[in-house]
């Protein structure tokens, strides 16, 4: 293992859709230790008929995050995909950035298929076709004030990386969710944007993890009380990307879900599979770190626990998953990625009605829909990854599972039963050990190739093992029913 005796302190931003956190990592060989130093929240605001993030509110966490944090010796930030930020001629932010959920977008696709083929898109940019993809929430801003104006489009980790530098770039990984990327190029492909009505000149030079980002201004470190020079350092800045850096990993074939608000689930392989199967099959070839491919597909997610949860006005989850675990399995389930799991809204009323549609018992009860819930997660899990093995010609012998959902020991079992593999669970904070790991690298303080990054987690790390319980037929019957 490749590494000097030097041990470092970094902050690692970590933003994800429904909370922001601020961590503290150490590295040194053979140690690797986090603390959570600031928790704020986030999530999109209906304002005026759209949902919208307050990115200002979520920068002011930052700074919270990073005051509390203290002596370090460099910063890292990893958000979720595919929103932006418009910056005008003077760097200033051209109103609150649209989250992916918002309605803006219907029919976007058929705008974007118009005037190039679906086809075509997939095998320069590789991406599943989902209508919040970056591409398509620009065809919903054509001919808006915004876009109009806007001088520069910043990724969500690149827009709060320049607010803390005032150095504007553009994040590899976080810039292939975006459909404008080429999946192999690994670069922005203006003759695309232009065939878009997209004006090339939004985007910054393309950098790869690993790459200075700039240094913390001293308006930043007067707010944050830090010492300078404090350089920040591009990270994944997709969390999925890091969240791979962070893995456990010391299988050669492995399948992985980073499961939070939503679930990505898929392979990392060494280069894009940009097939039309691959198309049909609604899988993307988002950019990892070290010239990875993350070939994966977006499934929903924890999004329909939570939002049951909201609508429910109930904090007892831990009861309800007691409960959900002694009920009978695959009683009912539903697809996640149907399309009206996606607003927020009633989701026990909307998961009741797909019931009703699939002609199959409506859950009476909350631990009955949880039970669905989290039946239909793990079926889709076991589909997503048998057909990602599929389209990759390989397979897997171990399914990493990260991310919140580790915490779910129903989940993990129903995922080791689902896939009839052995699940490895946690870290639950991949991401932000991912995000710096790779800040360490840089500063000379950890190994230098990604396979021993993932030795550091797997021989530091707290994990929980989950084998099958259960034979495969009624997980193969159950997909039979959608």
């Amino acid at each position: 293992m490749t590494s000097t005796s030097r041990v470092v302190t970094v902050a690692a931003v970590d933003l994800g859709g429904s909370s922001g956190r601020v961590v503290l990592g150490r590295v040194g060989p053979g140690e690797l230790t986090t603390t959570e130093v600031h928790r704020c929240w986030n999530g999109p605001i209906r304002l005026g008929g759209r949902l919208l993030w307050d990115a200002l509110g979520l920068y002011r966490g930052v700074l919270d995050g990073l005051r509390a944090a203290g002596p370090v010796v460099s910063v890292g930030i990893d958000t979720w995909g595919v929103d932006y930020g418009l910056l005008d001629a003077d760097g200033d932010l051209l109103g609150n950035p649209h989250s992916h959920r918002d309605d803006r977008t219907l029919g976007a696709v058929e705008r974007v298929s118009a005037r190039v083929p679906p086809g075509e898109l997939y095998a320069i940019s590789g991406l599943q076709e989902m209508r919040f993809n970056t591409v398509y929430q620009l065809a919903a801003a054509e001919g808006s004030a915004a876009l109009a104006g806007a001088r520069t489009l910043l990724m969500m980790p690149d827009l709060i990386s320049y607010w803390l530098t005032g150095v504007a770039g553009a994040e590899v990984t976080a810039a292939s969710t975006t459909g404008l990327m080429g999946a192999r190029t690994r670069a922005w492909e203006p003759d695309l944007m232009r065939r878009l009505g997209i004006d090339p000149g939004l985007f910054q030079e393309p950098r790869e993890p690993g790459t200075p980002a700039g240094e913390l201004t001293g308006h930043v470190l007067a707010e944050t009380r830090l010492d300078g020079p404090t350089p920040v350092i591009a990270v994944g800045g997709h969390d999925t990307a890091s969240a791979l850096v962070g893995m456990p990993v010391t299988a050669a074939r492995f399948g992985y879900i980073s499961c939070g608000t939503w679930s990505l689930v898929g392979l990392e392989l060494d280069a894009p599979v940009l097939t039309d199967a691959s198309r049909v099959a609604s899988f993307s070839n988002e950019l990892g770190v070290d010239g990875t491919v993350r070939y994966l597909h977006n499934v929903m997610g924890l999004w329909l626990l939570s939002e049951s949860m909201r609508t429910w006005r109930r904090t007892d989850l831990a009861e309800l998953l007691d409960q959900a675990g002694r009920l009978p399995a695959l009683v009912s389930v539903v697809d996640p990625d149907a399309p009206e799991f996606l607003p927020p809204g009633d989701m026990p009323a909307r998961i009741a009605e797909a019931c009703r549609r699939l002609d199959q018992p409506v859950p009476e009860t909350p631990a009955a829909l949880v039970r669905c819930i989290l039946d239909s997660l793990a079926l889709a899990y076991r589909r997503t990854l048998f057909a990602a093995c599929e389209h990759a010609g390989r397979d897997m012998d171990v399914v990493h599972l990260v991310g919140g959902g580790a915490r779910n020991a129903l989940l993990c079992q129903l995922t080791a039963d689902a896939c009839q593999r052995p699940v490895i669970a946690g870290p639950t904070e991949a991401a932000a050990l991912g995000n710096v790991l790779i800040q360490a690298r840089t500063l000379g303080s950890a190994p230098t190739t990604l396979p021993e990054l993932r030795t550091l987690v797997a021989t530091t790390q707290t994990l929980t093992h989950y084998h099958p319980r259960t034979p495969a037929t009624p997980w193969t019957a159950a997909t039979r029913r959608l």
